[in-house]
């Protein structure tokens, strides 16, 4: 079952039994994943999981923009909300790598590549994210080959 498949039982199941806070997040998500499959492939394709897993990081990322947003704007209950529709978001998103596995695919890159300073940077940064395929965010994973060059 692709995940497009997965937020369509899902979005189903949030209308059967009323469940409107997920049910608006997963209408949300599903826009968003048209509107990319509509821009890549025509209006009746199906975003590959790969595809999919970008757009609904995303979503999460605005949504922890949001956050952010609302704690410097004092309004603590919207991004309470923010943080429940981001929960609902993670269900769809691969097992995030461990630091140990994070740690041990970045010097795998490094090592593939022959890397030796930071100037290799975006080449190992370029192999480090299709290995990791969409299992940790592009800041962590910068950080960690960073540390790795430095």
């Amino acid at each position: 079952m692709t995940i497009q498949e997965k937020i369509d039982a899902d979005l189903k199941e949030a209308m059967r039994s009323k469940e409107a806070e997920r049910l608006s997040v997963l209408r949300m998500v599903k826009s968003a994943l048209m509107n990319a499959a509509i821009e890549l492939r025509g209006a009746r394709a199906q975003l590959p999981d790969p595809d999919a897993v970008a757009v609904i990081r995303r979503q999460v990322k605005q949504r922890e923009d949001s956050i952010e947003g609302f704690q410097k704007g004092g309004r603590p209950e919207l991004a309470a909300k923010e943080r429940r529709e981001i929960g609902f978001l993670k269900e769809y998103l691969p097992k995030p790598l461990t630091e140990n596995e994070l740690e041990q695919l970045v010097k795998d890159a490094v090592a593939d590549l022959g890397a030796t300073s930071k100037a290799q940077m975006g080449a190992v940064m370029k192999l480090a994210t299709e290995k990791a395929a969409g299992r940790v965010d592009g800041r962590t994973l910068s950080q960690a080959v960073r540390k790795a060059l430095g």
